[in-house]
């Protein structure tokens, strides 16, 4: 049951019938009494002639996966399956980060007939987001008072990774094009595949003639070469206490993805291996033995339901599962942010564990400078503090043979992309 707002209205009228009777002699207590019970009768009456709201049938219509901020429509289509006209108010009770338009549905169902609610969402939180079920009134024939009840269908969408850096991929696959002997560049270098032959031009690497070719040939023959493949890039995304630190307009869990999904892409249309794994002190997601067109789609599944907890990250276990993945890693990304080298003494610690011959890179997102106002003197001391000790770190990183690298959450994707061309056209991955 519940009451509309006419109920208290009509409630409220009855001081002017009370104050009438009492000027003629009827007590006012005796008045007041008398019209109470008046409106508790009409508010029975107007409860037992609302139609029953659970004479429904209530099925669901709608997309299961959605990327985060994005629109979208679900239906629920309610069948009559009374003997009475329904004139009912419906709403569909999604939780709040489902980002459901407010307000409630009106639709009126003959017998037999159907209607259908849809309802707009705009997710703005990855994972399982629900709806316990739709809310159901049906108001009586004078307005104050009618029935509700919730009817329980479940429904539910998943919220994927947006993929924003997805728009960094065209300009970064013309370069990867270009390193790969598509166009006239070629490269040469340590760890590089022999391409093709071709004749010395003036200005060439010497030390790529092929002898044999030349003898065979009327002309100095040059051997040219291209980025190899088959490597095997390890990403480690940290989801511990750090990762759930503000940067932007989110946090660096979701820098990270954005990153790992960016580079991903870049790497499987290398021709590359990619394995991912989500770690803090337990696994929170693993991929791994998946290429091509189904990298992408696994990636973002693995994903989804991953949130940073706060704790801290056992370094030694997860570079251990790293070595689980691929027991010849040429590159290991690790997404993980180190302000601080006294705090993080396990990660560095945990470094000579990473095999020989193997390129570290990590990658961390930084919020952007801004510029502090002069009266605000702790946060501009604190924000000098946060860029020294970074800047302490990456020493430290350097020090232990670590490719280090820093940007904000918008800049980090593209910035771990380039590192990883520079690496493919220096031959050295």
């Amino acid at each position: 049951m519940y009451v509309t707002g006419r109920y208290p209205l009509l409630v409220g009228a009855g001081a002017v019938p009370v104050i009438l009777g009492s000027v003629g002699g009827i007590p006012a207590w005796a008045g007041a009494a008398a019209w109470l019970g008046l409106c508790l009768l009409l508010l029975g009456i107007d409860v037992l002639a609302a139609p029953n709201p659970r004479q429904v049938s209530i099925t669901r219509a709608g997309p299961t996966k959605v990327l985060r901020d994005q629109a979208t429509q679900v239906t629920a289509t309610v069948v009559n399956t009374g003997t009475r006209a329904l004139r009912i108010r419906v709403r569909d009770a999604w939780q709040p980060t489902a980002g459901a338009a407010t307000g409630t549905a009106v639709i009126r169902i003959e017998p037999g007939a159907s209607g259908r609610v849809i309802t707009s969402l705009l997710p703005r939180r990855r994972g399982e987001l629900r709806s316990a079920g739709l809310a159901v009134r049906s108001a009586g024939p004078l307005g104050i008072a009618g029935r509700s009840t919730l009817i329980a269908v479940p429904g539910s969408i998943r919220v994927l990774p947006p993929f924003t850096s997805r728009r960094h991929l065209p300009s970064r696959l013309a370069r990867l094009r270009e390193l790969d002997g598509n166009t006239s560049v070629q490269v040469r270098g340590q760890g590089t595949e022999f391409d093709s032959l071709r004749e010395y031009v003036r200005g060439d690497d010497v030390r790529s003639i092929d002898w044999r070719a030349t003898a065979r040939a009327s002309a100095t023959m040059l051997r040219t070469w291209r980025p190899e493949r088959d490597r095997h890039i390890v990403i480690i995304i940290d989801t511990g206490r750090t990762a759930a630190t503000r940067v932007d307009d989110g946090v660096r869990l979701d820098a990270a993805m954005e990153a790992a999904l960016l580079l991903s892409a870049l790497a499987a249309q290398a021709g590359d291996h990619v394995h991912l794994v989500m770690f803090d002190r337990a696994v929170r997601a693993r991929v791994t033995g998946r290429d091509g067109a189904a990298l992408l789609p696994a990636l973002v599944d693995a994903m989804v339901a991953v949130d940073a907890g706060l704790i801290d990250t056992d370094w030694d276990a997860a570079f251990a599962q790293a070595r689980l993945l691929t027991t010849r890693p040429s590159m290991i990304v690790v997404l993980a942010a180190h302000d601080d080298p006294e705090a993080s003494r396990g990660f560095l610690g945990a470094l000579p564990l990473i095999p020989a011959h193997t390129h570290v890179l990590v990658a961390a997102a930084q919020p952007e400078p801004t510029e502090a106002p002069q009266s605000d003197a702790f946060e501009a001391a604190a924000r000098e503090r946060a860029r020294w000790d970074a800047d302490r770190m990456v020493t430290a990183l350097s020090r232990a043979g670590v490719d280090a690298l820093s940007a904000s959450a918008e800049d980090l994707p593209p910035r771990v992309a380039d590192r990883y061309l520079a690496l493919k056209a220096l031959g050295r991955l």
